[in-house]
C-alpha cells in the first residue's frame, strides 16, 4: 500500500486529521433526515413514516445479533474491526483493498468530494431534479451549481452536462436517483468519463443499487477511469441510524476527500451490523424483492385510481398530486401521513418512499381522501372503509 494513502480509519494520523479539521468545522454536512426535517411537522407514535426514504425492515436479524453480541466491547476503539469490514467489502467487489475507504455512510464522503473537486473556478454538476446535499456544500468551496434537467426516460442527460459546464469540478450522478428512483445506464456514466474536461471527477452514488438488478460503476472504477463510487448500508440494509458507507475509487482521487473530512472513527455496533450483512447471501435479493413486491402493489393501485407517478426501481418514488405538493404534504400529515419533499422542478410532484404493506395501505387511504376529497377511504379497524369527508384541500 503506498505509504501516502492513509487509511480513514487510523487514529494515529495526527496531522491528516488536524489538516481537516480546519475545512470540516466550516462544513455544515446536509443529510437525508436534515433535508426532511425542514418540512417534518412533530411525528406521532402511530404516524406512517414514508418520507426519508428508510427502509421500515431495519438491520438484517444477523446483523442485530452481531450488534447484541458487541455491546459488551463497545467501550473500546475496535480499530481491527474496522479494517477487517474494509477488507472483507474490497474483496466481495473484487477491488484492490486502498480502493475502499470506509465513513459513517455516504453523505460525509459526498460532501467531502464536493470540497475537494470543486472551487470558484469549478462548478458543481448534478441532475434536477437530484438529490440536494452536494449542493448545500458547494457555497463553501464558492462554486456554481450546475443543475442539468433529466432526460424523458428520467435518466442523467450526461451529454448535456458535459456541454453546461466545460469548467466542471465534480458531475454527480446518482443511480438509481433520488428522488425519482429512476437509472442512469453505466454506458452513459462511461460515456460521462470519457468525455468530461480532464481535470474533473465523476461521483456516482449507488446508495439505491441494491434495489435493482443493474450494474455497477464500480467496473468503470476498476478500469481507472476518474470515477468515485458512494455506497452505503442506510436504504437496502436497513442501517440509516447506525451509518455506515464507502467510497471507492484510485487512491489518488480518493485521498483529497479523506484530507478534508478527516479520520472517521466508525461506530463499532456499525461496523459488525454491516460486516454481519455482508455475510449474510440472501440478505440482498430478499429485500429486493419485498421492496419491489409492495413498490408495484402501490403502482398498481395509483393505476386502478388513474394518478399519474414517475415509475421507479428503487425505494422511492414521485407522485403528482395535481396541485402544489406542499398543500399536500400538510393535508397528508393531517392525516398522519408523512410523505416527502417536493423539489421546485416539479412542484406538483411529492416523494413517496415505499414502506411497508400495511404502511402502503394507510397511504393508499390517505392519499384517496386528500385527492378525493368528499367521497375518500380511511382505515378503520377492519382496514380500509368507504367514508363521505370535507375536503382537505381547496
Amino acid at each position: 500500500m503506498p505509504s501516502g494513502n492513509l487509511l480513514p480509519f487510523s487514529r494515529r494520523s495526527f496531522l491528516h486529521l488536524s489538516a481537516a479539521a480546519s475545512t470540516a468545522a466550516v462544513i455544515r454536512v446536509m443529510s437525508e433526515p436534515l433535508l426532511a426535517a425542514a418540512q417534518r411537522p412533530p411525528v406521532a407514535k402511530d404516524a406512517v413514516v414514508i418520507d426519508q426514504n428508510e427502509n421500515p425492515l431495519g438491520p438484517s436479524q444477523s446483523a442485530r445479533e452481531a450488534i447484541a453480541a458487541i455491546i459488551p466491547q463497545t467501550g473500546r476503539y475496535s480499530d481491527d474491526l474496522t479494517e477487517e469490514l474494509v477488507k472483507s467489502f474490497a474483496r466481495g467487489e473484487g477491488l484492490k483493498e486502498d480502493y475502499a475507504r470506509i465513513f459513517p455512510g455516504s453523505t460525509t464522503p459526498l460532501h467531502g468530494a464536493v470540497i475537494a473537486y470543486t472551487s470558484a473556478q469549478k462548478s458543481y454538476v448534478t441532475a434536477d431534479p437530484g438529490y440536494e446535499a452536494g449542493m448545500f456544500a458547494a457555497p463553501t468551496t464558492g462554486a456554481r451549481v450546475v443543475k442539468v434537467a433529466l432526460t424523458k426516460s428520467y435518466a442523467h442527460d450526461v451529454k448535456a452536462m458535459i456541454a453546461a459546464a466545460p469548467d466542471a469540478g465534480l458531475f454527480y450522478v446518482c443511480t438509481p436517483n433520488n428522488p425519482t428512483g429512476t437509472m442512469t445506464p453505466v454506458s452513459d456514466i462511461e460515456y460521462l468519463a470519457d468525455n468530461k474536461p480532464k481535470s474533473s471527477v465523476v461521483l456516482v452514488d449507488e446508495a439505491y443499487l441494491h434495489f435493482t438488478n443493474a450494474p455497477s460503476a464500480l467496473e468503470l472504477v476498476k478500469a481507472g477511469k476518474d470515477v468515485i463510487v458512494l455506497r452505503t448500508f442506510s436504504k437496502l440494509f436497513g442501517m440509516a441510524g447506525l451509518r455506515c458507507g464507502f467510497a471507492v475509487g484510485r487512491p489518488d482521487l480518493l485521498d483529497p476527500i479523506t484530507n478534508h473530512v478527516g479520520w472517521n472513527f466508525m461506530p463499532v455496533p456499525a461496523v459488525v451490523a454491516a460486516s454481519a450483512s455482508l455475510k449474510d447471501p440472501k440478505l440482498v435479493a430478499e429485500r429486493r424483492q419485498i421492496n419491489a413486491t409492495i413498490r408495484q402493489e402501490t403502482f398498481a393501485w395509483l393505476d386502478r385510481n388513474g394518478y399519474s407517478y414517475i415509475p421507479s426501481e428503487s425505494n422511492c418514488f414521485l407522485l403528482d398530486t395535481k396541485r402544489p405538493g406542499k398543500e399536500a404534504i400538510k393535508a397528508m400529515a393531517q392525516l398522519n401521513v408523512l410523505v416527502g419533499r417536493v423539489w421546485p422542478v416539479l412542484p406538483t410532484y411529492v416523494r413517496i418512499t415505499v414502506g411497508t404493506r400495511p404502511a402502503m395501505e394507510r397511504f393508499q387511504a390517505a392519499f384517496q381522501k386528500v385527492m378525493t376529497g368528499a367521497e375518500a377511504f380511511s382505515l378503520g379497524p377492519k382496514g380500509i372503509e368507504h367514508v363521505r369527508s370535507r375536503p382537505l384541500l381547496s
